[in-house]
């Protein structure tokens, strides 16, 4: 492989990474949110929160996902409590 060739390779896989991330952010988030429950439950985890905020709205939380065209952030919460997946609506 010439560097012209590795160049091109390696420009392909940032625009693809680039377009996937772009397409999950386009997600309604409570669909997202739902993607994400599944996934922590099916690893196991059973104590947490997730919350959809506004963007301005994050402070010290773990970002999980992002949404509505990236105005939006799901946020994951560990607790004490058995596992609570918010459904109060969003501003």
């Amino acid at each position: 492989m010439n560097v012209n060739n590795v160049e091109r390779m390696l420009f392909v896989a940032v625009a693809l990474s680039m377009l996937s991330t772009a397409a999950w952010a386009q997600k309604p988030c409570e669909e997202l949110k739902g993607e994400i429950d599944a996934k922590l439950q099916a690893k196991g985890v059973k104590s947490y929160t997730l919350d959809i905020v506004a963007n301005d709205a994050v402070k010290d939380q773990k970002v999980v996902g992002s949404c509505e065209g990236g105005s939006k952030k799901i946020v994951y919460a560990r607790s004490g409590a058995p596992t609570s997946v918010s459904t109060a609506p969003t501003p």
